[in-house]
């Protein structure tokens, strides 16, 4: 019959009642099976009381003839006490056993054919692990198998298309070989493919456009004939028994039974299954062992059975020879079968099968513990061993042994191992493989990658390739974009058509439109651009005689395609409706008539550029262009990357002013698994983030105290708690990044990069979290314990919750959150000062020697013989100071420096070299030198009338092509000096503590003779060959200054000095590479915008084309030459005239440079200790 429920009561008038129980059945009585329902894998809850009635409807219901229920426990007061009824209907049953060479063929009527669908569906059972159910051809190879393949079912697909490199395989279910019924349903409509096993289905989409339902009007069930066998499928027959077999809703046991034409029938088939019953045992424990008596009278032991287990190492069987002259151990070690054989007197000898000879394999010499698993058709000898006389007593012994079932359990099926993960088990537990997935945790729940370039910015990453998962934990995957790091974070995504496409009629026919396949699929784009701020894409076109649209009308003979599959035929900006390119906006096309230059239509190239920046419309996915069909019409276009901008639900936040208030959310699904990660910041010592709860299910995230934040939740095996305890308060006012998780394996939880705390979940508990209520935000369905603060960037299992938008219609919740700089201030480097912006950071590098959007870009110059970059810090008028003793007594006694920070990075061979001068209008100056030897030299002279202080660092040559660091801290008369950042030193100067008047500063040669020492002298005279980076003087950053446009007016160069890109990339020693290199004074010439490169055809086209080239190239140098030296000359020119009218402006212009450098030097003390 088929069972549909069940329910218990107590013994009548009595203290006898059971409180929980398996249920077992069986078709046979001699091998049963347990039913297990989905929510709790140890059986059913029985009764509280002895006359109340707990009903149960199974789902799903199953067919069984005898019925077994096993009490577990039940009340102590009293003993067992069952009332028990059974809820079914009657079942009926076609049966076909097949013998393992037998087979049926079902040819069926072609006019009864659905065309687009097929179903086919049966019940089987058998104890082969291996075995074809079903096999159906067609032309060209194409076919559909079913089989059974070490007792799981695989359905092949070949769709007969020679393109594709394999055919389609589906598998699902296992241990199939049980002796039990398992129901199978196959349904096919054209390539969508339903394949269900059990109470487990899986949806797919074939390979190719052919569909399956074209095939032969043969099928065969159990086998395939033998003159249709192939080199592909040699594998055997079916052996075992069909039930209800059905194609299309024919009966084809029924007309096997009535002899019909329809069903050919070949082999040894009958109409009843007569497979023989097995009884099989299990072993629960480490601990269960069987033992039966050998034979008596023989010195030798024969054994034979079948075993089946999830675990790779266990005793099998050990016996000891007749009058203790031997023994043996069978084992299985690391999935080796390992025979060892022992005699007194003699080494042990080991048979192995599976391990090589001389194996240095671990596995195969490991301490081992007890099987578990399945064993059955034991014998002894000539023997079978009876299961069910060592059930009664009468063989034997045994402990923890389970007769009559193999309780062995598939933990991989249904599999937990999420996005791709490879499943694998033991007796008691499951684990996942998530290598190569990009995803990580016990289930492989978690992507391992940012969520957006906004993330990968605002940890400190430079501009590159790289991997983001906008909806994290859900089903998209990881996508390669490259994130462009700017003030603001650019997505970039590729695609297949970047070069040139050009688009040219060929016998009057219309060109084949070009389709753009992206580096990430439709549905991650989606995501991409839902959560960032702005969109767009560069479209340019090089028309010739060729139009967007038809003058008379305008009706488009051009048009886009977009993601959704739409046409689209405006072609600027983001206005959908406005049919006009970006000059038709502007109003500077080439034709006023027109919005466009293309529809001009001109006998020579003309160009359109739009930027479409419609973000529900983007990507473009295709270009049409049809006005190609006259003669000499031409098209050409070239397509640009998808750039995004921003990321608005990192930033997404709220602040919650009150304890009882609270943003509500529709219920969080997240039975099997559930995440939940978000930024907080606070000042209160508690508070409760997020709750959710159940009937008794419940999950909770909270700030129990200062230093400690609870994940807490409630599956239904009692409340579980995850806690992280940190050194340091969390509620430092500064933004936490909290990331729980909850699987079916453990729950954990991480704030920060503290160490990720984990608590395994019981390995048969209860596995489903079921909520009911709304989600709460910032606080409690009570109202109590409510946080105050500010969350950010929340999301549950990937998917980004709207706090802002709720926050606008809460009461004591506001939008957005300031306050960013205390937590990422930290990402601005190289003295660069973070500013706070409504969504994240920037960071000014004004008075950093360094630029970029973390101010880490390091400014590099390249200087060649003889070339200098002076940076006045004053420009000081000769005759002023003649004629103005007081002034120069006022500047001597109010601006001094006590103390200053020089840096700067170096590449040269060139020794003597001098790296830095500052000078004074005192004569007094800093020098740093490269001497004869290589070795760095620093000089300081504070008081004109001392010797200088001379400091030789007597480290390796320096002057060995290498790049090289220096920093100089001075305060007062103590000097620290770091070299490569690991070499310090510090030395006190006996010249003087202030540095009265600073001039200026000079990089390079020194033109004439600096009121210094000699030694500064010759290598100020020589100046430096190679290449400067990252100089700075307290707040003065000269190259930067001479190498940014925009800068101070006070900088001048002299000689070739050319921009780099890094000198630590540089090509050589002491020479720039020409790719990375930049003269200072050069300028671009712009080019005449001509014929678009496409692919030519003609070797004539190409040899013109390439002379073209050479004259226009000469052309631009001798250009760029005569302004080189025009620019040189006016720069000079323009130096010695730029002196300031008034004394008062140099004073003011000084003091206020000097205070500035003051300011900068106390915090560079502060971070240099």
């Amino acid at each position: 019959m088929e069972v549909t429920a069940v329910a218990t009561q107590g013994g009548y008038g009595s203290s006898d009642w059971v409180t929980s129980y398996l249920l077992m059945f069986s078709d046979g009585g001699r091998n049963w099976k347990q039913y297990r329902r989905e929510e709790s894998i140890w059986g059913f809850p029985g009764n509280t009381n002895a006359d109340s009635v707990v009903h149960y409807r199974l789902q799903p219901p199953f067919e069984a003839r005898f019925l077994r229920f096993l009490p577990l426990t039940w009340n102590p007061k009293g003993r067992i006490g069952m009332r028990i009824e059974v809820y079914g209907c009657a079942y009926r049953s076609e049966m076909v056993h097949f013998d393992g060479k037998s087979s049926l063929l079902y040819t069926f009527n072609q006019k009864s054919m659905n065309p687009t669908k097929e179903v086919i569906s049966l019940k089987f059972k058998t104890r082969e692990n291996n075995g074809i159910l079903l096999h159906r051809e067609g032309p060209n190879g194409k076919h559909i198998t079913l089989e059974l393949v070490k007792g799981k079912l695989i359905l092949f697909l070949n769709s007969g298309d020679a393109n594709l490199p394999s055919p389609d395989a589906l598998m699902l279910g296992s241990l199939l070989d049980d002796q039990h019924w398992h129901s199978v349903l196959i349904e096919l409509l054209d390539t969508d493919v339903n394949f269900t096993v059990d109470t487990h289905t899986h949806h797919f989409r074939a390979k190719g456009e052919s569909s399956y339902v074209d095939l032969d009007y043969k099928i065969s069930f159990g086998g395939i004939p033998r003159h249709r066998k192939s080199v592909a499928f040699p594998h055997k027959n079916f052996h075992g028994c069909f039930e209800n077999l059905c194609y299309n809703g024919v009966d084809i046991i029924d007309l096997s039974k009535k002899h019909k034409p329809q069903v050919l029938i070949m082999g040894n088939v009958s109409f009843s299954c007569s497979h023989p019953q097995t009884v099989p045992m299990t072993f629960l424990s480490s601990r269960s062992y069987l033992a039966l008596p050998g034979t008596s009278g023989e010195d030798r032991v024969s054994a034979i059975f079948q075993f089946r287990t999830w675990n790779r190492a266990g005793l099998l069987l050990t016996s000891q020879f007749q009058h203790r002259s031997g023994a043996f151990i069978l084992v299985l070690n690391d999935g080796k079968l390992k025979l060892s054989l022992s005699q007194p007197g003699h080494p042990v000898r080991d048979v192995t099968a599976g391990c090589p000879d001389n194996s240095s394999d671990p596995g195969c010499a490991s301490p081992l513990n007890g099987f578990q698993g399945c064993l059955r058709l034991i014998s002894i000898g000539d023997k079978a061993v009876d299961p069910i006389s060592i059930q009664q007593g009468a063989l034997g012994s045994y402990r923890d042994l389970q007769i009559d079932t193999c309780g062995l359990t598939d933990r991989c099926l249904p599999s937990y191992c999420e996005h791709g993960g490879e499943c694998s088990q033991s007796w008691d537990t499951f684990s996942c493989n998530c290598a190569h997935t990009g995803y990580t945790g016990a289930t492989c729940h978690s992507s391992v990658y940012e969520q957006s370039c906004e993330a990968h910015r605002h940890r400190g990453n430079s501009s590159g390739l790289y991997y983001i998962d906008s909806d994290g934990s859900g089903p998209l995957g990881p996508s390669l974009v490259y994130c462009n790091m700017t003030d603001t974070a650019w997505t970039s995504v590729q695609h297949n058509g970047s070069h040139l496409v050009s688009v040219k009629s060929s016998n009057g026919e219309s060109p084949h439109p070009v389709f753009f396949k992206y580096t990430a699929s439709m549905d991650q784009l989606q995501a991409i651009i839902d959560y960032v701020d702005h969109c767009q894409q560069k479209l340019t076109f090089h028309c010739k005689k060729s139009r967007l649209s038809t003058p008379h009308d305008g009706t488009p003979v051009s048009w886009w395609v977009g993601r959704t599959n739409e046409t689209h035929t405006y072609w600027g900006g983001s206005l959908p409706d406005a049919q006009k390119c970006t000059c038709g906006l502007e109003g500077n096309c080439i034709d006023s008539q027109y919005y466009c230059n293309c529809d001009a239509d001109r006998n020579e190239w003309t160009s359109n550029t739009v930027v479409l920046s419609h973000k529900k419309h983007l990507p473009v996915t295709q270009v049409v262009m049809r006005d190609t069909g006259r003669p000499h019409s031409e098209v050409a276009y070239t397509l640009g990357p998808l750039l995004c901008s921003g990321d608005n639900s990192f930033w997404n936040s709220a602040s919650f002013n009150t304890e009882t208030s609270y943003l509500h959310f529709p219920t969080f699904r997240g039975e099997l698994s559930a995440d939940v990660s978000f930024f907080f910041k606070t000042t209160a010592f508690s508070g409760v983030f997020v709750e959710n709860l159940g009937i008794t299910d419940f999950i909770r995230l909270e700030l129990r105290a200062p230093a400690e934040v609870t994940f807490s939740f409630d599956v239904g095996n009692g409340p579980c708690e995850v806690t992280v305890q940190s050194p340091t308060p969390f509620n430092d006012n500064r933004w936490h990044h909290v990331r729980a998780e909850r699987n079916v394996k453990e729950a954990s939880l991480q704030v920060d990069q503290l160490p990720r705390e984990t608590q395994t979940a019981p390995a048969d508990g209860h596995a489903r979290l079921q909520l009911n209520s709304q989600l709460f935000v910032g606080g409690t369905a009570s109202r109590q314990r409510g946080f105050l603060g500010c969350i950010r960037s929340l999301r549950l299992n990937g998917l980004a919750l709207d706090l802002e938008e709720r926050a606008t219609m809460t009461p004591g919740v506001e939008p957005g959150c300031p306050g960013h700089c205390s937590s990422y201030g930290h990402l601005c480097r190289n003295g660069g000062r973070c500013r706070e912006k409504r969504r994240g950071i920037e960071c000014d590098c004004t008075f950093s020697a360094y630029d970029g959007p973390f101010c880490e870009n390091e400014i590099s110059a390249y200087f060649g013989a003889g070339s200098s970059v002076i940076y006045d810090f004053q420009h000081y008028n000769d005759t002023f100071s003649k004629n103005s003793s007081s002034f120069v007594a006022l500047f001597h006694e109010d601006l001094t420096l006590t103390g200053e920070m020089a840096t700067l990075s170096f590449r040269t061979t060139g020794m003597p070299s001098l790296l830095l001068y500052v000078s004074s209008f005192y004569e007094e100056y800093l020098s740093v030198i490269l001497a004869p030897n290589g070795s760095l030299q620093i000089r300081y002279k504070l008081n004109r009338h001392r010797e200088p202080d001379v400091f030789n660092f007597g480290f390796k040559n320096l002057a060995d092509g290498q790049l090289h660091q220096v920093k100089i801290n001075r305060e007062a008369a103590v000097v620290f000096v770091e070299v490569n950042q690991n070499a310090r030193r510090q030395v006190i100067l006996s010249s003087g503590t202030e540095f009265n008047a600073v001039k200026s500063l000079t990089l390079g040669t020194i033109l004439g003779p600096p009121a210094a020492d000699r030694d500064t002298q010759r290598a100020g005279a020589l100046g430096f060959t190679g290449c400067l980076s990252a100089v700075r003087f307290g707040p003065a950053a000269p190259l930067k200054a001479a190498l940014r446009p925009g800068g101070p007016a006070r900088v001048t160069v002299r000689g070739h000095v050319a921009a780099a890109s890094r000198c630590a990339e540089g090509a050589g020693p002491g020479a720039p590479a020409p790719e990375a290199t930049r003269p200072l004074s050069g300028r671009s010439g712009s080019t005449d915008e001509g014929e678009p490169l496409v692919n030519a055809n003609r070797s004539d086209s190409a040899v013109i084309g390439g002379v073209i080239a050479v004259v226009i190239f000469i052309l631009l140098c001798i250009t760029a030459i005569a302004v080189r030296i025009y620019q040189q000359r006016w720069l000079y020119e323009k130096n010695e005239s730029n002196i300031p009218k008034t004394g008062d402006n140099a004073e003011t212009a000084l003091k206020s440079e000097l205070n500035m450098q003051s300011t900068v030097s106390e915090s560079q003390k502060e971070y240099f200790f």
